[in-house]
């Protein structure tokens, strides 16, 4: 391990400098270096190939479980505890999770409110039976964009979205028609959401009414009853949004659609889905 050590060093520090401080012979080095290369270090020198390659294709989001999915649905029968040990000693890691904090929609108002029926049962056996609604907001140097979701439990994909600089219904009307327009609904579709004001307006209602659509809403400052939510747009902050900087709001729209659309819903796998994709559950459960 010395010698790796040195060897993976060795155009950053002098050798024999190295050699010294870890009480080896720089003849030893040399010699090591001479040996042909062992069956063990020359698959995980190919397998550290992949690994970086997979984890630049993603932009350094996938940790070791997912790049261990990603390298198992390509063929490579390797342990995850194998890839854990040649990302950690090469130093490969996810991006830095800094702690998220929803955006509540203001629930201030006197709006009809539906009951909370879902009672936190995160649960749906089939695509467009269960969707879920929120809010958040991106900043730019320009001021906030607003970014409403609709999520299908089941799939995890996002079938509905809509960015504007403001809160007003509009914002989550264009996300729910957006998700009735792609999506084959049912008679049975619940829609679950938080208790703001977007949500419980009454064009809101009434497009719910039009889709045949239960309404649940969580409780007041309950972010349990809508945590599905939540991974979503922790996801969105730690890898996308916290890694930019935008001058203004077309720029945001313009990468929070490549995100979406690109990478989230058709690359991203996920735990919860046994490491499919968001587009590979739903063909699956179809």
């Amino acid at each position: 391990m010395r010698f790796g050590f040195i060897e993976q060093h060795a155009r950053t520090f002098p050798v024999r400098l190295m050699c010294r401080v870890l009480q080896v012979s720089p003849s030893g080095y040399y010699a090591w270096r001479s040996r042909p290369e062992s069956q063990r270090a020359l698959a995980n020198r190919r397998l550290l190939q992949d690994i970086q390659r997979l984890h630049g294709h993603h932009h350094g989001r996938y940790g070791s479980p997912r790049t261990h999915a990603a390298l198992r649905a390509e063929g490579h029968w390797v342990s995850r505890g194998r890839v854990e040990r040649l990302m950690r000693r090469h130093g490969i890691r996810a991006l830095a999770r800094r702690r998220f904090r929803p955006t509540a929609a203001d629930s201030r108002h006197s709006l009809p409110i539906a009951p909370n029926l879902l009672q936190q049962k995160f649960t749906a056996s089939m695509p467009n039976r269960v969707w879920l609604a929120d809010i958040t907001n991106i900043p730019t140097d320009e001021g906030w964009l607003y970014l409403a979701v609709v999520l299908d439990l089941a799939t995890r994909k996002v079938v509905g979205w809509a960015m504007r600089d403001h809160l007003r219904t509009e914002l989550t009307l264009a996300a729910l028609i957006m998700a009735a327009q792609r999506q084959r609904l049912g008679s049975d579709l619940i829609h679950h959401s938080v208790r703001g004001s977007q949500y419980a307006a009454e064009a809101y209602a009434r497009q719910l009414a039009v889709m045949s659509a239960k309404t649940f809403m969580s409780r007041t400052g309950c972010c349990y009853d809508n945590a599905p939510m939540e991974p979503f747009f922790h996801s969105l902050k730690v890898e996308l949004v916290h890694q930019r900087r935008w001058a203004i709001r077309e720029k945001a729209r313009r990468d929070l659609f490549g995100y979406i659309e690109g990478y989230y819903n058709w690359q991203r796998i996920h735990s919860t889905l046994w490491y499919l994709t968001p587009e590979q559950a739903e063909r699956k459960a179809s």
